[in-house]
């Protein structure tokens, strides 16, 4: 089951709580603003293991797409979240849709 979301603002946002789904096999990233480019922050990161990107500082020009395929982490009770931080490119609010799969 694929999730979908829509993510704004400057905030580190969480996209997957651990223990929320078995397997992730890929993430899609679109940036849906009208006008800016993004840099987009994705990790994963578990208490007392620490935060490892599978993306930093990525550009995402307007309409363009990430995709994260062949991703594998753990998620379970004693696994992974997964975030995300977007950082805008002028004074607008960065805007990104996120499919997880």
């Amino acid at each position: 089951m694929a999730l979908q979301k829509n993510i704004s603002g400057e905030l580190t946002q969480r996209l997957l709580a651990t223990g929320k789904v078995s397997k992730v096999s890929s993430i899609s990233l679109v940036n849906v603003h009208a006008s800016i480019t993004c840099t987009v922050d994705i990790y994963i990161e578990k208490k007392l293991t620490g935060k490892f990107y599978l993306a930093k500082g990525t550009a995402l020009p307007v309409g363009a797409a990430l995709i994260l395929d062949q991703t594998s982490f753990d998620n379970s009770s004693n696994g992974f979240s997964l975030f995300i931080k977007l950082t805008k490119g002028a004074s607008e609010v960065p805007v990104v849709d996120v499919i997880i799969s």
